[in-house]
């Protein structure tokens, strides 16, 4: 199962640190609010770990219905393989 990153949306909780991890399911909703706190959170964009010290070409991603992101500006990210999401992602 896969590890989600969530953050409170006003930015800062002394309780939860800023942040925390959830292991759920693809098939889960999204959490609301933190558990620890109950501030509204949102999930955020984290990278996937993969094992050992390969990555996936661009051509396995698109092929294993990934999407990439990367950082072309300050709060900018492009899709640069697959095709879910949209073209261009803003983050504050």
């Amino acid at each position: 199962m896969p590890i989600y990153e969530y953050a409170p949306t006003s930015g800062h909780c002394e309780k939860c640190n800023g942040g925390f991890e959830v292991i759920q399911r693809l098939a889960d909703a999204k959490l609301t609010s933190c558990p620890s706190c109950g501030q509204p959170c949102e999930r955020r964009i984290s990278k996937v770990a993969l094992g050992g010290t390969w990555s996936l070409s661009e051509s396995k991603i698109r092929q294993s219905g990934l999407t990439q992101y990367k950082k072309v500006d300050k709060g900018v990210y492009e899709r640069t393989a697959g095709a879910g999401g949209p073209e261009h992602l803003f983050r504050n």
